[in-house]
């Protein structure tokens, strides 16, 4: 059974290909409501038209972008013009939306952005033309007059995209009905009703009919109940799925909002890893490289700048920031019609979802057999007795109604042998996981997670956020080579008192310069620092020593701006100073081993530039270490005097630079970390972290929460880049934490773990560079919080609190719906049986069936619908994280049992389970012996033929374990393993003396 569910009902948990998901569909063929079964299932042809309007998009694009080009060079030399020509692009406003105050329309500004139309936008009077006519600020944003807002919206639309209706509950009614089981059972009850009502009048003959109706009634309210239920735990999960926020600048002030309210005209601030969330403009920004494959389908990235300044909603931006006005919104949006389209396709099916579909359907092509047979039995027993009688030729209307009444029986069988209930018994428990993980701060995308998270065996995790809390604070800093404590006001003005004005000026120039942060006015008048929580803690640190941020700004030019890049491990910033000839100076921050290497020189304690010399160099270096050994974070920033002119498509300089200072920022483990590692420890769960920080703060921080023990290994990314394969064979299982990784570093070891070591990975992440490693990781979980976008599109699970301890609540939760499902299966199997027995065998010895067609009825709702219920939504308890988990395969707690290892682990086990099989059969064969007599061996030795047919199937057992593997899918046993199957099979032996004491 397993390897037949293997081979044919076998789909990946992520990413599993479209024909795998045809071929056990089409394998389902006995199915008693398509309609109910593959209601949560994907539709295949919708994704097919998503598939074909990506390859039309990704055609109209590539041509208006080659027209574009063309466009642009042709009118480059009208650029100077102070009149552009009105020709072919001339434009006339629609009534209504000059009446509104405005002097474009929705159509106009969609054909601009979606055609990448460079003469409709030069004619419009380029980007600050089109925010003219859209009544709004490229600054300051738009008004906050709500009757304004109101009007732009009526015209213009909403940014939001067209979704199905909800399904009301008389829909799921009306899907129930369609069970092909029940609609013949209806017919019978309707015929029964005629006959009966016909040959015993009212009410005697209706009551057969009745029942049957009345149970009918009865299971199609109480599925649909729980179907309708499902669907709006589904609903409200999908809605928590499209919660995206941006910031915006509206009426002057920078703002979070959701995507779903903005507005042409609103001003948008993009950066690394954000979804573009409707068609724009590019107004301003550095370096912006964008993404737009999810659109198109075109993997290679394009750069938007003020020559090619169109944004189209749905892509992502890869590289740079900048700030955008939003043109087109909602479904007048290529992305809005695609989105349409895509929510229709539906999520894949789980790999237990598909499973348990096989299982279904080969029980129930099982009980359509033996309710034919059963039905045939009950026949013969009729017309046998009938023949007997001599009135073979005459029938009654009693003997149609017992002849109407067996193929009821014989239905109702197969309602009962069919267990539809099984994949649904999935979903209901995925859902209801689901929408308890989200109340626990997990939000669940893909509803194969849940099951997939049961089975972890690995978590890899980030530190910053995650382990620690991510309220970050400068505490100690080396500026100036002097080292000195921080924190509070009087510490802060010693600094600034003590610091040269030169070395001051340099810092604060570099604090408020290159950053991706900023330091804005709220609606309330209070100063609020925007950012990354390093970002922030750095900007803070400046402004304490008396900085000011926007002083700073506007007393240089900013050139180019290089954010944060996780594979460089370092920003930077190219400034033009206040000075005659406009003297450029470059900017540089980051990981602080990686910034010093770049330096040649530094600051001293008398704010002089000197020499980076070697006493110098190991005083920083043992600075670094020691911050680092106290849990710091360690940044180190430096500049430099930039020489022979510079342009923004340069690069900006890697080397050559002057230390200012190294800063330690504190980020605090987070509460009840350590007790969720200890947790996962007992649960067999691997922990292990990967960080981008030095080692030494990583190896400081793993040793708080319980991670870094002493026999495991920390190492640092470009080390563990460096490895053979032999040697990452034997290093990996002992790798606990990788400090200075980057994102490739994680790939690779995630991709290690499950192919070569078959672990089943969690991996944590947060930006864009992350989305590899999630998608590469069996579990993928992105950060609710510091996550981007693009790493939330590509995470499984949503950690929405950004805290570890979530993390094993959704293993907890994952391996309670695999629990659930057990005990389901169990329960509907049993029953299942039973019914079946009951009735074949009472059929086939007594000529009649003792569970009535009602009564099976019955049988069934309580075994499907509210055995699902009651079973599949059991929450989960501790005692499930004090278990190891189940792993890529159930039988992985077998070969921890027998040690097993290699590659022939799986054959070695499935032997030794056959061989435990059979000696399991002899062993029931001598407890057989007695029926109520504990001593079954007495007189054993009298029946030779009893013990010849013993030593036969054992010494034939022996010979197909020991010399017949080839053709017995068999291998040779330890004697060891030969005990343990000959113990196992003994084990049934006091179970069956012990069933013999129970008086019958």
């Amino acid at each position: 059974m397993e390897s037949f569910l293997d081979d044919t009902f076998d789909v990946k948990a992520k990413h599993a290909p479209d024909e795998a998901l045809e071929k056990w569909r089409k394998l389902c063929g006995v199915v008693k409501n398509p309609k109910r079964r593959f209601r949560f299932t994907a539709n295949i042809s919708k994704r097919s038209e998503a598939a074909a309007m990506r390859r039309t998009n990704q055609e109209k694009l590539r041509i208006a972008v080659l027209v574009s080009k063309a466009a642009f060079q042709f009118i480059s030399s009208e650029l100077d013009s102070p009149h552009p020509q009105k020709n072919e692009n001339d434009y006339t406003v629609p009534p209504e939306v000059k009446a509104a105050g405005f002097d474009i329309c929705a159509d106009e500004l969609g054909s601009i952005v979606e055609g990448h139309d460079v003469k409709k936008l030069r004619f419009h009077g380029g980007v600050n033309g089109i925010a003219q006519k859209l009544c709004t600020s490229t600054n300051d944003g738009l008004p906050k007059d709500v009757d304004a807002l109101n009007r732009r919206q009526e015209l213009f639309g909403i940014n939001k995209f067209a979704e199905s209706e909800s399904k009301s509950f008389w829909v799921f009614v009306w899907e129930a009905l369609h069970d092909m089981t029940l609609m013949i059972l209806a017919v019978c009850a309707f015929v029964s009703l005629i006959v009966g009502i016909a040959t015993e009048g009212w009410p005697k003959g209706a009551h057969d009919g009745l029942g049957i109706v009345a149970s009918i009634m009865l299971v199609v309210f109480v599925t649909a109940t729980s179907d309708y239920r499902q669907s709006l735990q589904f609903k409200d999960l999908d809605k928590e799925k499209k919660k995206i926020s941006i910031q915006v600048t509206r009426n002057g002030f920078r703002q979070k909002m959701s995507i779903y309210e903005l507005l042409p005209g609103d001003i948008v601030h993009l950066a690394i890893g954000d979804q573009v969330p409707a068609d724009g403009l590019f107004v301003s920004g550095f370096s912006v490289l964008i993404d737009e494959s999810s659109l198109t389908g075109e993997s290679e990235p394009v750069m938007v700048g003020v020559e090619t300044p169109f944004l189209l909603s749905g892509t992502k931006v890869q590289d740079g920031s900048c700030k955008m006005l939003i043109t087109t919104v909602g479904m007048r949006t290529q992305w809005g019609k695609l989105m349409a389209t895509l929510s229709e396709g539906g999520d894949d099916e789980t790999p237990l979802q598909v499973k348990l579909n096989g299982v279904a359907t080969i029980i129930g092509k099982i009980g359509l057999f033996f309710a034919v047979i059963t039905f045939a039995v009950l026949v013969q027993g009729l017309v046998v007795r009938k023949w007997k009688d001599g009135s073979h030729v005459d029938w009654s209307a009693e003997e149609a109604m017992e002849m109407l009444e067996y193929f009821a029986i014989a239905v109702t069988i197969v309602v009962v042998a069919v267990p539809e209930g099984l994949p649904l018994a999935v979903t209901l428990s995925l859902a209801f996981a689901m929408k308890k993980m989200m109340n626990d701060k997990a939000l669940v995308r893909h509803l194969a997670a849940c099951e997939t998270m049961g089975s972890a065996t690995t978590i890899c995790s980030d530190k910053t956020g995650t382990l620690t809390t991510n309220h970050m604070t400068v505490v100690k800093s080396c500026i100036c080579m002097s080292v000195r404590e921080v924190g509070n006001p009087s510490k802060f003005a010693n600094m600034k008192s003590e610091l040269h004005d030169s070395a001051l000026k340099l810092l604060l120039q570099s604090i408020f310069n290159n950053t991706g942060g900023e330091v804005v006015m709220s609606k309330e008048g209070k100063r609020e620092i925007l950012g990354t929580p390093t970002e922030a803690a750095i900007l803070e640190f400046g402004l304490s020593l008396g900085g000011d941020f926007q002083a700073e700004r506007e007393a240089v030019k900013l050139v180019k701006l290089e954010p944060f890049n996780s594979t460089k491990k370092r920003m930077g910033a190219v400034v033009e100073l206040p000075v005659e000839g406009g003297r450029l100076r470059a900017h540089s921050k980051g990981a602080s081993e990686i910034v010093l290497a770049s330096c040649e020189k530094v600051i001293n304690s008398k704010g002089e530039v000197v020499a980076l010399d070697d006493s110098s160099l190991k005083f920083l270096q043992a600075t670094i270490d020691q911050f680092a050994s106290e849990a710091l974070r360690t940044l180190c920033l430096a500049y430099k005097e930039v020489q022979g002119g510079f342009s923004p498509n340069d690069l900006i300089p890697e080397s050559g630079y002057t230390c200012i200072g190294i800063v330690g920022i504190k980020d605090p483990v987070r509460p009840g970390v350590k007790e969720s590692v200890a947790v996962c420890h007992a649960a067999g769960i691997a922990v292990r972290m990967v960080t981008g920080d030095n080692i030494n703060t990583a190896k400081a921080i793993a040793r708080e929460c319980g991670i870094l023990t002493s026999d495991g290994v920390a190492i640092e990314g470009p080390v563990f880049r460096e490895k053979s394969q032999a040697e990452l064979l034997e290093l990996i299982p002992k790798i606990q934490v990788m400090a200075r990784s980057s994102p490739l570093d994680k790939h690779t070891l995630v991709k290690h773990l499950r192919t070569t070591f078959d672990d089943v990975v969690a991996v944590t992440g947060d930006g864009t560079n992350d989305a590899p490693a999630l998608h590469e990781a069996d579990i993928g979980l992105a950060m609710g919080i510091a996550g981007t976008e693009v790493a939330k599109e590509s995470a499984d699970v949503i950690i929405l609190d950004d805290n570890f301890s979530t993390i094993v609540t959704v293993a907890k939760w994952g391996r309670s719906v695999y629990i659930n499902i057990q005990k389901f299966v169990q329960f509907q199997l049993t029953v299942n049986v039973v019914a079946l027995v009951v009735n074949f065998s009472s059929a086939c010895m007594t000529g009649s069936a003792p569970l009535t067609a009602v009564q099976l009825l019955w049988v069934n709702m309580i075994m499907d619908t509210l055995g699902a219920l009651a079973l599949a939504t059991e929450p989960p308890n501790n005692a499930l994280m004090k278990r190891p988990p189940v792993g890529r395969k159930l039988q992985a707690s077998g070969k921890s049992m027998f040690e097993l290892e290699g590659s022939d682990s799986d054959l070695v086990l499935n032997t030794i389970i056959f061989n435990s099989f059979v000696f399991c059969q002899v062993f029931n064969e001598i407890s057989s012996r007695e029926m109520e007599s504990i001593n079954v061996f007495k007189g054993m030795l009298n029946n030779y033929v009893f013990v010849m047919v013993l030593v036969a199937t054992v010494a034939f057992q022996i010979i197909i374990i020991e010399f017949l593997g080839t053709f017995a899918n068999t291998t040779h046993l330890t004697s060891h393993q030969w005990g343990a199957c000959v113990l196992i099979g003994f084990i049934g032996m006091p179970i069956a003396a012990i069933l013999k004491l129970v008086p019958v």
